[in-house]
């Protein structure tokens, strides 16, 4: 009689919370494939998230800054209320200190930009879990010469005027993200790669001095960039 294989001594159960399905999708497979790894729950709002979280012990989070209803900070500082056990690592385009930032303090031990980082992504889950803290490499910067005390101030620039400064290509993106359209169909329609599209977001989003879509729509109309 052939016994079935045992399994792993010990996982590393993961939840995601990321609002563009096909970097969720893709997140997903990665996470699966490591057989270290259990994913346990993707969501795309925080929203969705917290309702899961609040009955569900997980040993990892990665949350998403720019989430459609509530800032990814949100759920970061709730997660580790609910459960401070959890490690919490940030996947994002934002890559700026303020971000980063507030990242840390509200209570996330890791910091990744979406820049081809999820090539690695198995082995900073691992890496956080173990009691580590996985940064991208300009992320790692920013602290290190923060620390030194020759970094700029961590308050937004002031006078940003979004209306000004948006280019024409950002205008066109936050366009299609006003009509419902995801990161990789904005891509698609404009002949570009995701990651562009990506690129343009964070701009915009640093332009208004924002952190998630809604709050970005809502400021680009306020300032007439959108009817």
């Amino acid at each position: 009689m052939i016994s079935a294989p045992m399994p792993p001594a010990a996982t590393v159960s993961v939840a995601l919370v990321e609002d563009d399905p096909g970097m969720r999708e893709a997140l997903e497979r990665v996470i699966r494939a490591e057989p270290s790894l259990r994913f346990a729950y993707g969501a795309s709002t925080a929203t969705e998230m917290l309702a899961w979280f609040a009955a569900h012990p997980v040993d990892v989070l990665l949350v998403d800054l720019g989430l459609p209803d509530r800032p990814g900070l949100e759920v970061i500082r709730a997660c580790r209320e609910l459960q401070p056990a959890c490690a919490t690592m940030v996947l994002t385009i934002f890559g700026d200190e303020v971000n980063m930032l507030s990242a840390f303090e509200a209570g996330a031990s890791g910091y990744l930009l979406k820049d081809g980082t999820e090539a690695d992504l198995a082995a900073h889950i691992l890496s956080l879990h173990a009691g580590g803290s996985p940064m991208s490499p300009s992320i790692a910067r920013k602290l290190l010469v923060r620390w030194r005390g020759q970094g700029p101030s961590a308050q937004p620039a002031a006078g940003t005027e979004g209306a000004d400064t948006l280019s024409p290509r950002e205008t066109e993106v936050l366009s299609l993200i006003a009509r419902g359209f995801t990161y990789a169909e904005v891509a698609s329609r404009m002949g570009v790669l995701l990651s562009t599209v990506q690129s343009h977001v964070r701009n915009i989003y640093g332009k208004l001095d924002v952190h998630n879509k809604a709050e970005a729509l809502f400021e680009a109309r306020q300032l007439g960039i959108l009817d």
